[in-house]
């Protein structure tokens, strides 16, 4: 039953001399437009496009405005004081600034608050906040009388005060853990 299409084609040599006869492709495409009518609703669909557009830019203009509104007041102004740190002294000071940093921030991201812990967490971020805002304070003031071996004393204090306070916060809920680890126990 399968014929070898060549030749089929090498015997029947017509089928590419013959030409279609005038009128075919407007008869066939007259067929083609009754079997399937193409409609037209550009009208509707314009209007909705239109109506889409406007309220995508107005969307992405409001989010626009909310996230970069933000920053745009938190630039810096003319009665901005730059603050000098222990690293703009010395080398030497800036790698006992950067040793209390890093510590403080490897402590805040090694502890897991409970619901039951999360009180204690919070009294105690509200005392490193005090202190990072005493640290801010000390840094204008070093910026404006200059060198000062009190107030470096005082911003290295402040370092290791911080990160004291983490010590005791961390020894404080491994404490409550292990009590509530023990109630949870006697309970059982």
């Amino acid at each position: 039953m399968a014929q070898d299409i060549r030749k089929l084609f090498e015997n029947e040599p017509k089928v590419f001399k013959d030409k279609m006869p005038k009128g075919h492709e407007a008869i066939f495409l007259k067929k083609l437009d009754k079997e399937l009518p193409v409609k037209s609703n550009k009208n509707n669909f314009t209007f909705l496009n239109i109506e889409a557009s406007v309220v995508l830019f107005i969307g992405f203009s409001f989010g626009a405005y909310q996230f970069f509104g933000s920053e745009v007041e938190e630039l810096p102004t003319e009665t901005t004081v730059v603050r000098k740190s222990l690293g703009d002294i010395s080398p030497q000071f800036k790698k006992v600034e950067d040793y209390y940093l890093a510590n403080i921030n490897l402590e805040l991201s090694k502890m897991k608050v409970t619901p039951e812990s999360k009180e204690l967490f919070d009294g105690y971020l509200e005392k490193l906040d005090e202190l990072n805002k005493e640290y801010i304070r000390l840094e204008e003031e070093l910026t404006q009388s200059g060198l000062n071996e009190q107030t470096i004393n005082a911003l290295i204090d402040n370092l290791k005060l911080r990160l004291n306070l983490l010590y005791r916060l961390k020894e404080k809920l491994s404490e409550l853990n292990k009590s509530n680890n023990n109630l949870e126990e006697v309970q059982a």
